[in-house]
């Protein structure tokens, strides 16, 4: 999976989860700050990579992302979503606790952690 729709996907994680709206994200994996906002209402999302200009959203579990064309489908389950990445059929798993979201990309065998930036 490619970093930027894991990106995506731990914003949207964060944001379906908790109710929080998401107005940044670091990446601890790549050691950078991601400009990424999302928002959710209810199961609708809708959000923006600021880095490249790129728009995603929609309503569960079909998500898309305007960029690469990335179609994902994502459920939600307690604390955590699951799902994937229609364009390399590759699935994840994401756990979130407060700000920090894991994810597991099954395709690439490991976790990747983001912690999330709650709008004001």
């Amino acid at each position: 999976m490619q970093p930027d729709i894991r990106a995506i996907i731990a914003a949207s994680s964060h944001a379906l989860v908790t109710g929080k709206t998401v107005a940044g994200l670091y990446d601890q994996t790549a050691d950078r700050h991601r400009r990424i906002a999302a928002e959710a209402r209810g199961e609708h999302l809708q959000g923006l990579d600021g880095d490249r200009n790129v728009k995603f959203g929609g309503t569960l579990p079909e998500l898309t992302e305007t960029g690469t064309g990335a179609a994902i489908y994502m459920e939600i389950a307690e604390e955590a979503t699951q799902g994937f990445d229609r364009s390399t059929s590759g699935h994840f798993t994401c756990r979130i606790e407060d700000q920090v979201v894991q994810l597991y990309d099954h395709a690439d065998g490991a976790w990747f952690t983001f912690v999330a930036q709650a709008a004001d």
